[in-house]
């Protein structure tokens, strides 16, 4: 992230800059795979089951069945959080080799830990959920599909949120990317971005020498107030900036997974102060390089 960005948040960071990625692969029981992860407290937890056998009315004679399930943190599911996993289904869809696992079922459950300063994740009919809980639940699917390591991927879907602080002393308005609950009051718009990382995409002009290409596969990204088309681009950018950042952390914790199942890998060292930290604790898991790129 760059150092040169004007420091005007309420937690003292830049505007291109995110909070403290936390990743945990939780190990549940009944599950494939699962993983916890966080941009600071906003939190989400996700669990991978599949492929199993599907039920005769949900099977698909050329590929296996995606359902996903969001739970709020306190409740019952209601109309916000079946909308939302319909658009995690939509996100995730493109990232999976469905195919490979005809008239079988793979199933996503996310569930919310966080949300209940906004109104986003407690389901509440109508109060939505926050761009940033919407990224951190993509990005713990994402991390839960990896710790399976039984759904075949072609790529990695990774997620973070921008928002937008009008100033009317300003010809643009500022952008900030993973804003926190604490500064959603000061937002006149917001948007969670999600791109897919894979090495068959084209490289763009973005790309890292030791990044993979990615595309946006969707974003919410609306304003209280008009925008054009100058604004959503540059949201894009930072968006992606971000999103790079978290798939370097999902693939810091493959690899940590891959020596832990070997008996060869200790625990990565934790990077200096100020700058992010990650946790990966111990996983018997295995990670199938053949299923997936990352």
């Amino acid at each position: 992230m760059s150092a040169h960005s004007p420091t005007l948040r309420l937690d003292g960071r830049n505007a291109d800059g995110l909070r403290e990625i936390t990743l945990n692969y939780e190990g549940l029981d009944r599950v494939d795979g699962s993983a916890r992860f966080g941009f600071g407290e906003t939190k989400a937890l996700a669990s991978v089951s599949g492929p199993i056998e599907v039920r005769p009315n949900l099977e698909l004679p050329s590929q296996a069945t995606l359902d996903i399930h969001i739970r709020p943190v306190a409740a019952i599911s209601g109309t916000d959080s079946k909308a939302l996993a319909a658009t995690l289904k939509a996100i995730l869809t493109p990232a999976l080799l469905l195919a490979r696992h005809p008239r079988t079922l793979i199933q996503v459950v996310g569930q919310a830990l966080c949300g209940s300063d906004t109104g986003s994740g407690i389901g509440s009919a109508g109060r939505g959920w926050n761009a940033s809980l919407t990224a951190s639940l993509v990005n713990a699917s994402s991390a839960a599909l990896l710790n399976a390591g039984s759904v075949p991927m072609r790529g990695v879907v990774c997620a973070v949120s921008v928002g937008r602080i009008a100033s009317g002393n300003e010809k643009e308005a500022l952008l900030v990317l993973d804003p926190a609950e604490a500064e959603l009051p000061r937002l006149s718009g917001s948007g969670c971005f999600a791109f897919l990382f894979s090495s068959v995409l084209p490289i763009t002009s973005l790309n890292e020498a030791d990044i993979p290409p990615c595309s946006l596969l969707w974003t919410n990204y609306s304003a209280t107030t008009p925008f054009n088309e100058s604004e959503l681009h540059r949201a894009r950018t930072l968006a992606e900036r971000g999103a790079q950042v978290v798939w370097g952390k999902l693939k810091e914790s493959v690899a940590w997974m891959e020596a832990s199942s070997t008996g060869k890998g200790t625990q990565p060292k934790r990077e200096r102060a100020g700058q992010q930290q990650e946790q990966f604790p111990e996983s018997e898991s295995e990670v199938d390089d053949n299923k997936m790129e990352i």
